[in-house]
């Protein structure tokens, strides 16, 4: 076998060659930074309006995460701090929550019984101005900013929503937000809904262990209600998921740097009941809501019905940036994977079962067709309208903690949900 055999003066100008390349990236990095320096030098000078280093850094670090992608951040001292409240279950402002899609100022929902949520903001609605200024130029913090106020105060948003031929402003008035994330109702006594507005706070888990238990003798089938839930604490996706699956891997999350990739294990000591299962989605369910709707799905735990999620699945890392911690930046560091492999981002959770909102299609039937069974409560009904017989002052109190027939029928997707788990309840029997 022949020896490789390189001149002496080839060899030097190889390694000459990977020298001067070695020596060439580090002055590129200098560049880069030397490049930065004279511009923030330029603005520091010559801008025609008077402007501090530390406002054209902090103007340099928004912009520089703000073009990365839609969910990196800079959290300034009131942001930071307001972020932190909102963990809590409680803080003020309007009740929204929002992001950017497509670079358009997105709502991906507005919290349960919140001055938003009754003002009639829906998930999918753009923000096109906030009060008379353009959202259009404007990173998420400053609009964020922007729609935080004084509780009281008046905002008006303008908002473009599909279906709609010219804009809507909708005026909604500042208040204090309180964050109710669970609450539990029964159907036909035998089915247990639980809604969960939100996963913001810290609390979800330990709400769904008490509300579980609390219903478990008539409980068969269970309903959660993830439409409209914008998401929140990881960690609380994950409970959640625990609460109802012994083993398997919940979520994973893999970034650039291995140091960020993690695998979320599920334990059997967690898991408090295998009744069957249906959970409901739309288009306003994000983040951590679709963890618990897409990992339930891949491991084969419930039925999902509804509408196809918001598709947020990337990780963002709170990373502080000043000696006393009062400011922070958010990085998307890693993106969500579900069981099954598959990622959330900007795909979403498509239902098992595609049903659209509204009221449930029923047949109109004429009045006086009637059982022979309600005969008699019937007649006594139109005697009452014609004055004949006095009416029954002991009116029927409304029972807050069950849903009716009734009530069912304005909810197509729930009517769905509830069909779903009455036939399997029925194959189990």
């Amino acid at each position: 076998m022949k020896k490789l055999f390189i001149p002496a003066f080839t060899a030097l100008l190889i390694s000459a060659t990977f020298a001067k390349e070695a020596i060439k990236t580090e002055p590129t990095r200098l560049e880069s930074y030397t490049k930065l320096q004279k511009v923030i030098s330029a603005v520091e000078l010559l801008y025609v309006d008077d402007m501090n280093l530390s406002k054209i850094v902090d103007k340099a670090i928004s912009g520089l995460l703000h073009e990365l992608d839609a969910h990196s951040d800079m959290l300034n001292q009131d942001s930071y701090k307001q972020m932190k409240v909102e963990t809590k279950g409680e803080f003020g402002g309007l009740g929204i929550v929002v992001g950017k899609r497509d670079g358009a100022l997105t709502v991906i929902s507005p919290i349960d019984d919140t001055p938003a949520f009754k003002a009639g903001i829906k998930a999918g609605d753009i923000i096109l101005k906030i009060n008379d200024e353009s959202t259009l130029n404007m990173n998420l913090s400053d609009a964020v900013d922007t729609m935080r106020g004084k509780v009281g105060d008046p905002i008006e948003i303008t908002i473009v929503r599909k279906g709609e031929t010219k804009p809507l402003k909708i005026k909604i008035i500042r208040d204090i937000i309180k964050i109710e994330s669970v609450t539990a109702k029964m159907i036909n006594k035998e089915i247990l809904y639980l809604r969960i507005a939100s996963f913001m706070d810290m609390n979800v888990a330990a709400d769904l262990t008490k509300f579980i238990k609390q219903y478990k003798k008539e409980t068969k089938a269970i309903i959660i209600d993830l439409r409209n839930n914008p998401g929140g604490l990881l960690d609380q996706a994950i409970k959640t998921i625990d609460l109802f699956v012994d083993k398997g891997v919940a979520v994973s999350q893999k970034g650039r740097n291995k140091a960020d990739d993690e695998y979320f294990q599920l334990s059997s000591l967690n898991t408090i009941t295998k009744v069957p299962m249906v959970i409901l989605v739309n288009e306003g369910s994000a983040s951590a809501s679709e963890i618990v709707s897409g990992g339930l799905q891949d491991l084969k735990r419930a039925v999902i019905v509804g509408k196809t999620t918001f598709g947020k699945g990337s990780v963002q890392r709170i990373i502080p940036i000043t000696p006393d911690q009062s400011e922070a930046i958010k990085l998307t560091v890693a993106k969500y994977y579900l069981p099954s492999g598959r990622t959330i981002q900007a795909k979403g959770i498509i239902p098992d079962i595609k049903v659209f909102a509204g009221k449930v299609l029923t047949q109109k039937e004429s009045d006086f067709i009637i059982k022979e069974k309600e005969l008699r409560k019937h007649l006594k009904g139109e005697l009452e309208k014609i004055g004949n017989i006095k009416k029954d002052d002991n009116k029927t109190k409304v029972d807050k903690t069950i849903i009716t027939p009734k009530q069912l029928l304005k909810d197509n997707q729930l009517k769905v949900g509830v069909d779903i788990l009455k036939s399997l309840i029925i194959m189990k029997k």
